[in-house]
């Protein structure tokens, strides 16, 4: 029953995006038994998830003594957790940090969201030392532009935060842009695009669940 926490302080940068799909991916690629817990005051992902056609629960815990004394009440109940944790480094977000087992950083090559990645990092940091060692922590870059001079400079950067920036990279595509308003997520649509940012999330999550190993 691993719980899995997307975190970045920034709104934009991909937390529900990537919760929707890795949920998604959870119980229909792998078939395991998901429960999403959204967090975030847009509740964007817990919106997204009532709309697909395809069934995987959540929840809408948002004070942080809700999510400190549910998610693993919750836990105990599936065999993972995703949270999509709110935007802010707020005590809510402290919270789910003090339950995770992993925490993911999305992160977009920008230098404002950099430097809200690197804020992101120093509360993970002091969950890491409160907990002894959790939650296990990655950093992964979303919405990138392919080939351009700043993805190489924000993966250099990156690399200086000391928390392993995964491999895979989530490029930027207007077929991932589309997938809310219609009600789907990127393995529902059909063309080429959608393809490659299906591939990409692919990797993505096996790269997230070799983590948890």
């Amino acid at each position: 029953m691993p719980i899995i926490a997307f975190v970045n302080q920034k709104g934009g940068c991909a937390k529900s995006t990537t919760s929707v799909h890795l949920a998604y991916w959870l119980t229909y690629k792998k078939k395991k038994n998901v429960l999403v817990i959204d967090a975030d005051a847009q509740r964007s992902s817990s919106v997204w998830l009532a709309s697909l056609e395809a069934d995987i629960p959540f929840e809408v815990l948002q004070t942080p003594d809700d999510l400190l004394e549910q998610i693993p009440l919750l836990a105990a109940r599936y065999e993972y957790l995703v949270v999509d944790a709110p935007a802010g480094l707020a005590e809510a977000c402290r919270a789910i940090l003090f339950r995770a087992d992993l925490a993911i950083v999305p992160c977009q090559p920008t230098g404002i969201d950099l430097k809200s990645a690197s804020d992101a990092v120093r509360i993970i940091r002091q969950a890491q030392s409160v907990r002894g060692g959790a939650p296990a922590a990655a950093i992964f870059l979303s919405r990138a532009v392919r080939g351009t001079r700043l993805l190489d400079e924000a993966i250099a950067l990156l690399t200086k935060t000391n928390i392993p920036v995964l491999k895979t990279v989530i490029h930027q595509k207007q077929v991932i842009a589309d997938t809310f308003g219609q009600s789907k997520v990127v393995w529902n649509l059909l063309g080429k695009s959608a393809t490659e940012s299906a591939n990409e999330f692919d990797r993505l999550f096996k790269e997230i669940m070799r983590m948890l190993k």
